[in-house]
């Protein structure tokens, strides 16, 4: 009995060695290239330095000085300072933002830097292991645990939108993590941190990996990321039952249209207010949600058709979506 019982504890003690272990390897693999930055007064003090007056996490993905970060940390901002992991301290400048997904891209003057690997984000599993880097409360590069909670979380973003296929992590997340990486225990990134629901324990949020890559990819080249929109105001309403099975629907809601907006691209169809959408091409639309997914790059400038309830009666209206309007479907 008693060795079974020492068997046992060496076993656990070589798994825990095992777990440090490859934490430790993931932070040195990561580390160098994780960031604090600090949004600061245009104004320089006495000693020509700037009063800090925000601060947030980023990390490096180029070596010539590419850095991502959340939206939230630099939206709107202009002086940004940049702290790296050796000490030095660079400005940044924003190349591209896009609040929707609550990801932004920064550069800094330099070259030779150290930069992640990426991991496919489509190939997480919950409960694999998760490790948070970052600058909270201003403690610099500091690094908590945990695991993959669950996959395909969606949050709103401060747009309106929802940032779709999050991954849900109990990694401690504090205010300055936002922007730092999520971490594989092979020291890959699989997330940027973004969130954290505060009255709970241990609920947290990271932008995968793959979705951060894409929008970096289009904020490098366009500084923004292009949407379609149809120029409407609409909310979302329930389809009745009885009016979807007569007319043998699918679908138990929709958007009904409040506002056209003038000279927009649905103001040149024969959309009408009160009208409610209930699909987008081929794909169910049973809210504003579903519409703002369905609103993407390649549909700008396509005729596309909506299927409408209107006086119960379900017709077929053409639009050709345009670029993206703030704040409007």
């Amino acid at each position: 009995m008693s060795n079974a019982v020492s068997t046992s504890a060496v076993d656990d003690g070589a798994l825990l060695d095992a777990y440090s272990a490859a934490v430790v390897g993931a932070v040195e693999r990561v580390a160098p290239s994780v960031v604090k930055i600090e949004i600061a007064t245009r104004e320089r003090g006495e000693r020509g330095e700037r009063r800090p007056i925000g601060a947030g996490s980023g990390f490096i993905f180029t070596p010539d000085g590419l850095i991502l970060t959340n939206s939230h940390v630099v939206h709107g901002r202009h002086t940004i300072v940049v702290k790296l992991a050796d000490g030095q301290t660079l400005d940044g400048q924003i190349v591209g933002d896009d609040p929707d997904t609550d990801l932004a891209v920064v550069r800094v003057d330099a070259a030779h830097l150290p930069s992640v690997t990426f991991a496919d984000s489509k190939k997480l599993k919950v409960g694999q292991v998760a490790i948070a880097i970052g600058n909270p409360y201003g403690f610099h590069y500091s690094v908590t645990t945990g695991v993959v909670s669950a996959l395909g979380r969606s949050l709103r973003a401060q747009t309106g939108r929802l940032i779709d296929d999050l991954i849900q992590t109990d990694a401690s997340l504090n205010p300055g993590n936002s922007g730092g990486p999520l971490a594989s225990s092979a020291g890959d990134v699989i997330g940027v941190n973004t969130a954290m629901i505060m009255p709970a324990q241990g609920i947290c949020f990271a932008i995968g990996s793959n979705t951060a890559q894409f929008v970096a990819s289009r904020l490098i080249r366009d500084g923004r990321i292009v949407r379609g929109y149809l120029g409407i105001g609409g909310q979302n309403t329930p389809v009745p039952r009885l009016l979807a099975r007569r007319l043998g629907l699918a679908v138990t809601g929709g958007i009904q249209v409040l506002s056209i907006e003038a000279g927009g691209p649905a103001s040149t169809s024969t959309l009408r207010e009160g009208d409610i959408i209930i699909g987008f091409g081929p794909h169910p639309a049973t809210g504003v949600d579903d519409l703002h997914r369905l609103m993407a790059e390649d549909c700008i400038g396509r005729r596309s058709t909506l299927t409408v309830l209107r006086e119960n009666q379900i017709l077929q209206i053409d639009v050709v979506p345009g670029p993206t309007a703030p704040r409007i479907v």
